[in-house]
């Protein structure tokens, strides 16, 4: 197996970074793309590498002797680079072609290792390696048959966006087989040539190979492995930041872009902070449908604007002004502000990076989770000479959030004081309080001193629109900000979005509703595992606890489950663990007079309630399962007792072994892909009731249990 490098080309794309080297030897993250890819083919211990080289080819032929490559290394020169394309370019190569078995590739991809070794591993001769198409791939696709053949392939003048998620994007990497490279691809890739030239590319020889009735070649699908191809300037951005090896790093470069993270192949943003369940569909096919006027024709100007953005929130246009996003709205107006601001930290950082003057004061809560009320701080900017306070709520990135009546205190105390209070409300949609925005006409009449700043993009789900809105009494403000930004801040998708958006308020509720149910399932579904971790902690605590020996005895544990029952209950707190009996005594004593009917088969037994170990003052259940129906008394309660499904420990004898039964179970359970599911019982199958003699007691050891 050899493998060939295509690298005479270019690289016009990449401009300056092309201007005196060849694209292959452009770095990503400090490495150039013919070091990373050499060393990656060398690990493979292949026979040879032939690369074929053109521009500035004596330049990149003396940095490659520079990289220590043992692999033999074959040069093949093409001499018009400038006049022909990479059809050529493997032309002059194709007697090695001929020679030996052959892993092609193109010299601008970057690729992680297990790449390689999805063809290599593969055995079939020849393949075309491809990757599900995504947005951001550019070039030669293909579509695929179940067998992995080539139905067709696709390139870029014929793409048809319809049919895209039918595409598989070819990776520029194949692997042929010399049979293959003798029978069918040079003599095709020579006939091509002679009949069109050698302005071509070589994936269309195989374009023609595939409409053979059964071509060799294959196609060998990635499943998640990154790679990527670098054809300008911001394909080196993006790759710098997929191929980073320090993750510290690769979240920084990541983070700092600010978005555009549907260029990155399975990359999952955690820090989402958009509506999942909103736009409807039916909404984005109504912006599909008029793609077309939208993108060729102007916006509106901003008075439109106001005007369909007083008619969303029910306010005067002259109360409101639109923004190209929150941001654009946020930086204009901090820097109209005037006197001393007051933050809340940590806080959203765009207000304060936005804020010119640095004489501020910043209130930092005490309290767990940064959590802090409207008291809070009007005690603490109440002693405070500050003229403007900006109060994010609910607030990024702690969550915290001042309900809607505790600001409405806040409002008039900041108009009292004569303090700006700017309200940004970008995730009060998301809250479990409803109608709780600040964008009432009533209120901005009323109070002059309030900002209200609201980003679109969050709750309604379309950050790529880039709209926020900022409405305020103070109408004189509100003009100049509509002054400060472009007259056309706004694009025609985003115009057209707030003309139709009024047509889907149901539909927009409806999504809030969904976020509020599956905040509470989430947060139920935390507090079960936190539960959960807590109470399997707590038993293993309590098992080390009580246990005497260092080494377990064996004891067999199987899985059972005890039927829902009725009972005689006695609930109580004793001293000691060895105090029971004081709960058996009232349950005997209480329903001695009663005709009790014991249940067949009968459960005594005794549940610790407890969440850890206690020395003193410990909480049990006793109870015996029974038939009929009996009122209670002063400590015994009949109830029904649910089913439970536990892991089980019977053995013969004193209770001097119960502490080695219990750590017997424990580990059982961890060994056994078991968690905990509630607190321990015990059964006393034979118990002192029965049976003076301590060696006869039958005891059986449980915990309630659920399968991982």
């Amino acid at each position: 197996m050899q493998a060939i490098i295509l690298a005479a080309g270019m690289g016009k794309r990449l401009k300056e970074l092309t201007q005196d080297r060849t694209k292959c030897m452009v770095q990503v993250n400090g490495v150039a793309l013919i070091d990373r890819m050499l060393h990656q083919i060398e690990r493979r211990h292949l026979s040879r590498i032939v690369i074929v080289v053109g521009y500035e080819g004596e330049k990149l032929m003396e940095y490659i002797g520079t990289l220590g490559i043992r692999t033999p290394i074959v040069y093949v020169h093409n001499p018009i680079y400038d006049k022909t394309n990479n059809i050529y370019s493997l032309a002059l190569a194709k007697d090695y072609l001929c020679q030996d078995d052959t892993l092609l590739f193109e010299s601008d991809l970057i690729f992680e290792d297990s790449v390689i070794d999805q063809l290599l591993d593969d055995p079939r001769e020849t393949l075309a390696l491809v990757d599900k198409y995504k947005s951001w791939m550019d070039g030669t696709c293909v579509k695929l048959g179940a067998d992995d053949s080539i139905e067709s392939f696709v390139p870029g003048k014929s793409f048809k966006f319809q049919e895209a998620g039918e595409y598989y994007k070819t990776v520029n990497i194949y692997k042929f087989g010399r049979h293959f490279s003798q029978t069918h691809y040079v003599p095709f890739l020579e006939a091509y040539s002679k009949a069109l030239g050698n302005n071509e590319y070589y994936e269309q020889v195989l374009r023609v190979i595939t409409m053979l009735d059964d071509p060799e070649i294959r196609a060998k699908r990635l499943n998640g492995q990154l790679w990527y191809e670098i054809d300008d300037i911001q394909d080196l951005d993006i790759a710098s930041s997929m191929f980073a090896e320090d993750p510290d790093f690769k979240v920084s470069l990541m983070q700092g872009r600010y978005g555009g993270y549907w260029r990155y192949p399975q990359l999952l943003d955690f820090c989402y902070l958009v509506n999942p369940y909103f736009p409807p569909q039916r909404l984005i096919d109504e912006l599909q449908a008029n793609f077309t006027p939208l993108l060729t024709q102007y916006p509106s100007g901003m008075r439109v604007n106001a005007l369909l953005a007083g008619r969303n929130f029910a306010v005067h246009q002259d109360n409101i002004v639109v923004g190209n996003g929150a941001a654009e709205l946020i930086k204009a107006l901090m820097a109209r502000l005037e006197g001393v601001t007051g933050f809340i930290r940590p806080t959203f950082e765009e207000y304060p990076n936005r804020y010119q003057d640095r004489s501020n004061v910043c209130f930092t809560p005490a309290g767990p989770d940064f959590r802090y009320t409207a008291d809070d701080l009007m005690a603490f900017f109440g002693g405070q000479a500050i003229d403007n306070l900006v109060l994010i709520n609910p607030d990024n990135p702690s969550g915290n959030y001042i309900p809607a009546g505790d600001v409405r205190r806040l409002i008039r105390w900041a108009e009292e004081k004569g303090i700006r209070l700017i309200v940004d409300e970008s995730f009060a949609d998301f809250a479990d309080e409803a109608d709780n925005t600040f964008i009432r006409q009533e209120l901005l009449d009323a109070h002059k001193r309030l900002y209200v700043v609201k980003s679109i993009s969050k709750s309604y789900g379309v950050p790529g629109l880039r709209l926020g809105v900022l409405a305020s009494g103070d109408t004189e403000l509100i003009d100049a900000l509509k002054k400060d930004v472009a007259i056309w801040n706004i694009n025609s998708f985003a115009e057209f979005y707030m003309q139709i958006e009024e047509k889907y308020k149901k539909d927009y509720a409806q999504s809030l509703d969904r976020i509020r149910a599956e905040r509470a399932r989430f947060r139920a579904e935390l507090e079960q595992q936190r539960d959960d971790v807590a109470q399997r902690l707590r038993l293993l605590d309590t098992a080390r606890k009580r246990l005497r020996k260092e080494e377990n005895m064996s004891y067999d544990v199987n899985i059972r489950t005890l039927p829902e029952r009725y009972a005689a209950t006695v609930h109580m707190v004793i001293p000691h663990y060895e105090d029971e009996g004081m709960a058996w005594h009232y349950l005997c004593k209480e329903t001695d007079h009663m005709p009790l009917v014991p249940d067949d088969p009968c459960y005594c037994m005794v549940e610790f309630l407890d969440k850890e170990y206690k020395e003193n003052d410990v909480e049990i259940m006793a109870s015996k399962s029974v038939r009929g129906s009996y009122p209670d008394t002063e400590h015994v309660v009949f109830r029904t007792l649910p089913a439970v499904t536990y892991a089980g420990c019977t053995y013969k004898g004193s209770y001097t072994q119960i502490d080695d039964v219990i750590a017997a179970v424990s580990a059982w359970i961890e060994a056994n892909g078991y968690d905990y599911d509630g607190p321990m019982f015990d059964i006393y199958h034979v118990s002192p009731h029965e049976t003076q003699d301590p060696d006869e007691y039958i005891t059986e050891v449980c915990f309630p249990v659920k399968k991982k």
